[in-house]
């Protein structure tokens, strides 16, 4: 047990989290459970609610599910061989010809990392359109035995998500944000600061305190060289979609960067809403940002989030 249990109990409260959803229910996390079992309910529920957030996207920008030519599927949190996309097409009756692209170890980085290959996709082929899906069950990992602070966090933090994003090519005639570009960066020797260590009872936690420490040294030079890349410099960001991690992220994303104008109110509201759903978080922050927001036409913003590796995913948008 815990010997300083009613400090570390404080991190509950210190998180800025007020609901969190699970696909699992709440007597489920009671009792042991075999990594073969969580993995059968994984792969069950990413079906049903990558489904749902999938149709609810093509539905939302009007597109039939035979328009999609290029399904990608994030996930990090299950697995399944056929592939959850496989599964989806099945599910979803798209072509039998559509492209899939399984994307599986990015964290909370997969969803902006999802975003940029869509992009590619696009770019290279500009009358198609490429869906992405991103599901996580982090309530499924759940160790009840692991009484590590990594684990601790983890539960103060992490809940089940899913959501979709569609992005079209140029010349499919669809309307929306224009992305611009991506940056994806690795840093050497950060194997350490996140990710899964797997054991008989499924996935567990690694989480390294030094996260913010490391958002406060890293984040700055590698923006400004992707910004550098695109002709721009600091002052020209106006709007910030960020993957927001939790509270010390946000705290140190702000610092870092100089945002002292509510430009990370979205992703604290859906951080508080929520909770950290691993990679779909950064799309519910987009579809906050798109709904309560307001982009004019000659303004760029920045879609960001960071996972294992330890790496960063970015991507430029003007409106």
């Amino acid at each position: 047990a815990f010997s300083d249990i009613e400090r570390l109990l404080a991190v509950f409260d210190n998180a800025l989290i007020e609901a969190r959803h699970f696909a699992a229910p709440t007597e489920w996390f009671g009792a042991e459970h075999s990594f073969a079992e969580k993995n059968q309910l994984y792969v069950e529920a990413a079906v049903e609610l990558g489904k749902r957030a999938a149709l609810g996207c093509l539905e939302g920008a009007g597109i039939e599910p035979d328009r999609v030519d290029h399904l990608i599927f994030v996930s990090t949190t299950g697995l399944a061989t056929p592939s959850i996309d496989a599964r989806l097409v099945n599910e979803m009756k798209l072509r039998k010809d559509v492209r899939r692209t399984p994307v599986w170890g990015l964290g909370c980085a997969g969803g902006a990392a999802g975003l940029s290959r869509a992009f590619e996709y696009t770019r290279a082929y500009p009358r198609q359109r490429a869906l992405v899906v991103s599901v996580e069950l982090c309530g499924l990992t759940f160790q009840r035995n692991d009484l590590s602070k990594s684990n601790l966090i983890a539960v103060s933090l992490f809940g089940d998500g899913a959501a979709a994003a569609l992005v079209s090519g140029e010349e499919t005639g669809s309307s929306g944000l224009a992305l611009l570009g991506t940056r994806s960066t690795l840093w050497y020797d950060s194997l350490d600061v996140m990710g899964w260590e797997i054991n008989d009872r499924g996935l567990k936690v690694l989480f390294s305190r030094d996260i913010p420490a490391i958002v406060r040294k890293a984040v700055l030079p590698n923006l400004l060289e992707f910004l550098h890349d695109h002709g721009l410099e600091r002052d020209a960001l106006r709007h910030f979609v960020a993957h927001p991690g939790g509270a010390k992220v946000i705290e140190a994303y702000s610092e870092v960067l100089g945002l002292r104008n509510g430009e990370m109110d979205h992703a604290r509201a859906v951080l508080r809403r929520y909770g950290n759903m691993s990679s779909p978080t950064v799309l519910f922050v987009l579809e906050e940002f798109l709904r309560t927001g307001s982009i004019g036409p000659s303004e760029y913003g920045l879609i960001t989030a960071l996972g294992p590796g330890f790496s960063s995913e970015m991507l430029l948008f003007r409106g």
